[in-house]
């Protein structure tokens, strides 16, 4: 009994002393092939974390891979996927926890490739140290200099430029000090608080955990040293309270919670909190941890509280100290890194995530994109993968923030394709807009319905879409004819006729194209307001334009009609002669030759038979199914 209690004892004072240490979490960065795996293993092994049979298994994988004199290929320990080993390149973020006598660490392992910069992305979010690695051979490149931008964007303040593979370059002062300098100029724009520069194999282990003796040169700080010894980012406990609501717990009447994690701050039993955005005060009832009822509780904590009285709040709503709230708007200012494959224009609509608020965005305005070579703001109407810029967005409702450099978690988003459910881009708050404060909506004392009853009618809006030539202005044309022979208040919006005007600004290009749509979009959402039956007739060549559109308007207010004329037959009525132009080239991105059309998946109203059947047939087979 004597041994297993000293044995408990030992257990008990080494898990006391694992959980007063703090944890730092740091990302590893660089280049492709900079020696970020080989690093993470090499810190792995040094600091006893990885058992014997690993070692056993590293020495056999080493051998296989072509290492030389016995050395281990520690990027095996950290590189899981077989597509990496194959390439020789990370691809996925690989998180790595070790523990010194000092500190705890999370170590993220991010892509080096430019392909999986939004990986990279993924594994900064939460860091707050980066070590950038240099390949001592290779020099500061293009991706260093990304990653450091998007180090620099998500708020890290600390990094550890890691001048790697020494050993290549005979440990030479020279080189090691023109990649510092080098470094550092380039850094000057960047929001870096501290930039440590070390010299290290992380292959063969110089400064990494011991003083090199290669290089005697260097008096500074081996890195474990300088990870244990950082400070860490300032704890958010000391800033305002912020709870966004993830959850609202109710498993019975009686009982009535809203869970989730602390963002900032700390709240106590009988504090007084509003719910944002609508204002609602209340006073703090309870905090609830799984069982345990508790008198307070802190930053990081995913708790559930209970209020003193009944409020309406749910999934998105953010519960904050009354007398220290954070603003709300409908429009900002982003810092943008872009995330997929298709470009994002000016005009395009996504869902919004920030918190745990999901919300219809659309971007407004992008201000520019960001050269990583020499920070030259270039203007540009389109994000491209991997691209950095600004960009202002507008939310469809208003949401409770903070910018992103004083609470990372209430100021950072991300965008989301309503079609694929795609994260497209992350985000980054500045600021609000200003004129977001400046402008209030005016409620009016007639509204839509007051005006349909007038009119006698509903008011709608059929939007025709379909190739050029396919019949959509025709078919637009005789409709009206026969509402308005029955009475009914309408107005076409037809594509050539609103470029004479309101759109005569804009090109063809894919940009001007959502620009098009957007502000036609506008246009027939007053109408409708007016209590008119709106009749488009528009290309509108992409499905999110189109579902952007329907998302405006109230259910059955919004009528899609597809009509489905096959490109050959499209081109052999060519009644504007544009079809030929495209074919001979002198007309760039007309649609169906160069520039795509997406048809919709389940329209309203599909009509596919427009070569056989006559303009006057295919009204009345509308006015059948729209029901008038």
């Amino acid at each position: 009994m004597g041994v297993r209690n000293l044995l408990n004892e030992n257990i008990n004072n080494y898990l006391t002393q694992q959980a007063k240490l703090d944890t730092l979490r740091f990302i590893t960065c660089g280049s492709v092939d900079d020696g970020k795996s080989t690093l993470i293993g090499r810190i792995l092994f040094e600091s006893k974390m990885i058992f014997e049979d690993q070692i056993i298994s590293l020495k056999k994988e080493s051998k296989k891979s072509g290492t030389q004199n016995g050395d281990f290929d520690f990027a095996l320990l950290v590189d899981g996927l077989a597509a990496e080993r194959e390439q020789g390149i990370t691809i996925d973020v690989a998180y790595r926890f070790f523990t010194t006598e000092r500190r705890k660490f999370i170590v993220a392992d991010t892509p080096g490739h430019e392909q999986y910069t939004r990986n990279m992305v993924t594994g900064a979010s939460n860091a707050e140290v980066a070590i950038i690695l240099v390949d001592a051979r290779k020099g500061v490149l293009n991706q260093t200099r990304r990653h450091s931008i998007i180090c620099s964007t998500l708020g890290i303040k600390k990094v550890v430029l890691a001048i790697n593979k020494m050993d290549l370059v005979d440990y030479s002062e020279d080189i090691y000090s023109k990649i510092e300098t080098e470094y550092r100029k380039f850094s000057q724009e960047l929001e870096f608080d501290m930039i440590t520069a070390i010299p290290i194999s992380a292959l063969s282990g110089d400064n990494i955990i011991d003083q090199s003796t290669h290089t005697h040169w260097y008096k500074g700080s081996t890195l474990i040293n300088y990870l244990e010894s950082i400070d860490t980012r300032k704890s958010l406990i000391n800033y305002p309270f912020r709870l966004p609501i993830q959850w609202v717990n109710r498993p019975n009447h009686k009982f009535r919670g809203f869970s989730g994690t602390i963002a900032s701050g700390e709240i106590k039993i009988g504090q007084k909190v509003k719910i944002l955005p609508s204002g609602e005060e209340a006073n703090l009832k309870d905090i609830i941890l799984f069982k345990d009822a508790l008198l307070k509780a802190e930053t990081g904590q995913a708790v559930t509280v209970t209020l003193d009285r009944e409020i309406d709040a749910s999934r998105g709503d953010v519960i904050v100290n009354k007398e220290d709230a954070p603003e709300i708007s409908d429009q900002f200012e982003i810092k943008i890194i872009w995330m997929d494959k298709n470009p994002g224009y000016s005009g395009r609509s996504y869902l919004m995530k920030l918190g745990s608020s999901i919300v219809n965005t659309q971007i407004t305005k992008i201000r520019h994109k960001i050269d990583i070579n020499n920070f030259k703001k270039l203007s540009t109407n389109k994000l491209e993968l991997n691209d950095l810029g600004i960009v202002t967005i507008k939310t469809d409702h208003q949401v409770t923030f903070e910018k992103y450099k004083d609470c990372p978690v209430m100021g950072s988003l991300i965008l989301i394709d309503r079609l694929t459910n795609q994260t497209v881009a992350a985000g980054m708050i500045n600021f609000m807009l200003r004129r977001a404060k400046n402008i209030h909506k005016y409620k009016l004392d007639i509204n839509k319905f007051d005006r349909q009853s007038l009119n006698g009618h509903q008011s709608k809006v059929l939007w025709f879409t379909g190739l050029s030539g396919s019949g959509k202005s025709t078919i637009a044309n005789a409709l009206e004819k026969e509402l308005y022979s029955r009475g009914i208040r309408t107005y076409v919006l037809d594509g050539d006729n609103i470029r004479h005007g309101l759109n005569k600004d804009l090109g063809f290009s894919d940009a001007d194209r959502i620009e098009n749509i957007r502000r036609v979009s506008e246009v027939a959402k007053l109408m409708v307001d007016a209590g008119i039956f709106v009749i488009t007739a528009f290309i509108s060549p992409f499905i999110a334009e189109r579902k952007m559109a329907r998302n405006m308007f109230d259910n059955e207010e919004f009528i899609e009609v597809f009509i489905d004329t096959p490109i050959e037959i499209a081109e052999q009525r060519d009644p504007k002669g544009l079809y030929k132009k495209a074919r001979l080239g002198k007309l760039p991105n007309f649609t169906g030759i160069d520039s795509p059309y997406e048809p919709p998946e389940s329209p309203e109203i599909l009509i596919n038979n427009t070569d056989s059947q006559s303009v006057e047939d295919v009204v009345k087979e509308l006015v059948l199914k729209i029901g008038i």
